[in-house]
C-alpha cells in the first residue's frame, strides 16, 4: 500500500508580505485565518506564515476535492496529514468534530482509508496526540522520547518505557486500539537513528542558518566521541544500541513507523532539519547486519499474537496464563519501589491463538553497561524456552535456540535486548524466516 504525506495546513503563500499565488488573490480573508486585532497579518500556527482555515465551507470543500481526487484517481491507499491539529481548528480552538475531520470521517471514498495524524501544530493548544477521531492513526512522539530517554539512561524511565511498550494506554485508551499509536524512534525530521546514538547536539551549520534550525531536544547520546569515530570499540557500542533501538520498536504494541534507511544506518551528519540539507547523505553502503535484525524482528512480530494483538494488557488471566507480567532481573514482579531506578526491565506476554494453544514470550530490556542474570519463568509441561534474538551479536540468529528445560536463569549482555520464545512458537517463527 501506499500513503500520501499532505499538507493542509498552509499554502506556499508565506506570511503577509509573501507572494501572491492563488487563495490570496482569490479570497484572502476565506480562504485563511487572519490576526483579529489585526487583519492584515495572519494567524501563524504551522510556522510557516498562514495556515488555512479548515472550518470554512470553501476550503472544506477544496481540501476534499483534493483527497477524493488522490484516492479515487490516484489509487493511494491513506494518508499521513502534517501539522494535522491544524484540520480541526476552529475560532475557538480544536475540535475533533470540526467540519474537515467530520467530512473525511462521512465521505464513502476516504473514511476507510488509513489516516494518520501528526497531531500537533505550534499554536494555543496544539498538542492534540490522542484526540484525533477514533478509527485514526496518529504520531506518537511521546513513544519516540521515552525510548530514547530510557536508552540514552535517563533517570525514572522504567515506568514510561513499560508504558510505552505495551501500547500508550495513557494517550490511546478513548481509542481501545493500541494500533492507533503509530510508534517511532526516527522519522524523516530529527536525527536518523544512527545520528541518534553518534551526536549529543544537532549539527546544522551547513543549512546557512547558524545552527538556528531544528529542535535543541534530540533525546541523543553519543558514547563519549561527537560524531564519525574510527575506535572500533564505539563504533560497536553505537550498532549494539541502534540494534537495541530498533527492537525496543519492532516489539512494542501499536503500529511500528520505521523511516527509511534507519535499517542500514544511514547519516545526515548530525543535521536534525533534512528538509534543509545541502550536503550529501551518507546511506550506509555497509549496514553492518542492521537490514538482516530488522528481518528477524518482522519474522517474529508476524509470528507471535503476543507481539502484535490489538488490544492493551491488563495483567488478566487468558487460557490460565497472564496476558503481561512485568518482571525484574531477579524475577520477582516489578514493585512500585523498583519502577524509578531500574536498569532492567522483563516483560512477558501471552496471547492465545486461533488453535487455542498460549503464544508466550518473554522480552527482556537491559540498558546497564554490566551484564546481570535475568530469571526465567517456568515453561509450560512440554515446552522450553528458546532464546530467538539477543541484540548484543553483531549479527542476526540464523535460528531460535532451545535452552534446557531445567535452566533457570540466562545472562543478559550490556545494553542488550534479548527475546526468548516458548515451545512450538519458536519453530514455527523459524520456518517463516
Amino acid at each position: 500500500e501506499v500513503l500520501l504525506d499532505v499538507v493542509l495546513n498552509h499554502s506556499g503563500e508565506g506570511d503577509e508580505f509573501g507572494p501572491t499565488l492563488s487563495l490570496r488573490g482569490l479570497d484572502n480573508a476565506s480562504y485563511y485565518r487572519l490576526n483579529p486585532k489585526d487583519p492584515s497579518r495572519y494567524i501563524d500556527d504551522a510556522g510557516c506564515g498562514n495556515i488555512l482555515a479548515l472550518d470554512r465551507p470553501p476550503v472544506v470543500r477544496l481540501a476534499m476535492d483534493c483527497l477524493r481526487t488522490w484516492a479515487q484517481r490516484a489509487g493511494f491507499d491513506g494518508f499521513r496529514f502534517d501539522l494535522a491539529t491544524t484540520m480541526g481548528r476552529r475560532d475557538s480552538g480544536f475540535d475533533a468534530g470540526a467540519p474537515l475531520l467530520a467530512a473525511i470521517a462521512q465521505d464513502p471514498a476516504l473514511r476507510d482509508l488509513k489516516l494518520i495524524a501528526e497531531p500537533w501544530d505550534i499554536g494555543p493548544g496544539g498538542y492534540q496526540a490522542g484526540q484525533f477521531p477514533g478509527l485514526w492513526g496518529e504520531w506518537n512522539d511521546r513513544y519516540r522520547d521515552d525510548i530514547r530517554r530510557f536508552w540514552r539512561g535517563d533517570a525514572g524511565m522504567a515506568g514510561a518505557l513499560a508504558t510505552r511498550l505495551a501500547g500508550s494506554r495513557d494517550m490511546f485508551a478513548a481509542k481501545r486500539r493500541p494500533s492507533r499509536s503509530i510508534n517511532f524512534i526516527a522519522a524523516h525530521d530529527g536525527l536518523t537513528l544512527a545520528d541518534l546514538v553518534a551526536y549529543a547536539g544537532k549539527h546544522n551549520l551547513a543549512n546557512g542558518e547558524a545552527n538556528r534550525d531544528g529542535t535543541n531536544d534530540n533525546c541523543s547520546w553519543n558514547h563519549g566521541v561527537e560524531g564519525f569515530s574510527d575506535d572500533p570499540g564505539v563504533e560497536a557500542a553505537r550498532l549494539r544500541d541502534q540494534r537495541n533501538l530498533l527492537a525496543t520498536l519492532l516489539l512494542s504494541r501499536g503500529t511500528p513507523m520505521l523511516a527509511m534507511g534507519c535499517e542500514r544506518g544511514h547519516s545526515q551528519g548530525g543535521n536534525n532539519n533534512g528538509y534543509a540539507q545541502d550536503f550529501c547523505i551518507d546511506w550506509g553502503l555497509d549496514d553492518h547486519g542492521l537490514s538482516d535484525v530488522v528481518r528477524q524482528l518482522l519474522a517474529l512480530r508476524a509470528a507471535h499474537p503476543a507481539l502484535r494483538e490489538d488490544c492493551f494488557v491488563t495483567g488478566a488471566a487468558r487460557g490460565g496464563l497472564a496476558d503481561v507480567q512485568w518482571l525484574r532481573a531477579d524475577g520477582g514482579e516489578m514493585a512500585a519501589a523498583d519502577w524509578h531506578e531500574a536498569q532492567t526491565l522483563a516483560m512477558v506476554l501471552a496471547a492465545l491463538r486461533d488453535d487455542e494453544v498460549p503464544d508466550r514470550v518473554m522480552i527482556v530490556l537491559h540498558r546497564a553497561s554490566q551484564s546481570t542474570m535475568a530469571a526465567l519463568p517456568p515453561p509450560r509441561d512440554g515446552c522450553v524456552w528458546h532464546l530467538a534474538l539477543d541484540t548484543s551479536a553483531s549479527q542476526a540468529l540464523p535460528q531460535p535456540i532451545a535452552l534446557p528445560a531445567t535452566q533457570a536463569r540466562l545472562e543478559i549482555a550490556g545494553r542488550s535486548v534479548v527475546v526468548l520464545v516458548e515451545g512450538a512458537g519458536a519453530k514455527e517463527w523459524a520456518d517463516d524466516s
